[in-house]
């Protein structure tokens, strides 16, 4: 259960190929823990920007900017601009929950015999996957910069922003780390 979301895009004039005559305002956002993609009906005079993070969860007290959620949608449903703003949005929420993703660095486990969680990241292969492992047996990783240091790989949280986005743009994906079903 999502309870706060990242706003992606705003439409204030409703989708353009919604063929109703009353368009309603929409806005589409990405969940902030299960990363899920929604479309949003914001309360009337609300002026929403792209990265503002909004509740969306059942507190209807809390909520101060979005009058429902509208439905869930898929990635190939999102408008442009919110696709161009989804790797800034995931980037700013690992960013933003270090520890939670630091842990993914630390607990990561093999999946067969032959494949580990660590593998399913852009750019990480066996050599680096064991490389990690073998720098963890040494001591947990406690932030993003340790591990930089530690493994000699830049930016770790933009390799887990491009798996999650990975996860949501491709729906037929086998193996989801961070997107819920």
């Amino acid at each position: 259960m999502e309870d706060y979301a990242y706003i992606l895009d705003y439409l204030t004039q409703g989708r353009p190929d919604s063929k109703k005559f009353h368009k309603e305002p929409v806005s589409y956002a990405l969940g902030e823990n299960e990363f899920k993609l929604f479309e949003l009906v914001p309360k009337p005079n609300t002026a929403l920007t792209i990265e503002d993070r909004v509740y969306i969860g059942k507190d209807l007290t809390k909520r101060d900017q979005i009058l429902h959620v509208k439905r869930r949608i898929r990635f190939d449903e999102l408008t442009v601009t919110a696709q161009t703003e989804l790797p800034f949005v995931i980037t700013r929420i690992v960013e933003k929950n270090e520890e939670r993703f630091i842990r993914f660095y630390n607990e990561a486990q093999a999946i067969t015999t032959r494949f580990n969680m660590l593998e399913l990241l852009p750019g990480l292969g066996k050599k680096t996957m064991w490389a990690i492992i073998e720098e963890r047996k040494k001591g947990m990783f406690s932030s993003f910069k340790n591990f930089e240091e530690r493994t000699g790989i830049k930016n770790p949280q933009k390799l887990i922003a491009k798996r999650i986005e990975q996860e949501l743009a491709e729906p037929d994906e086998k193996y989801l780390i961070f997107v819920a079903k």
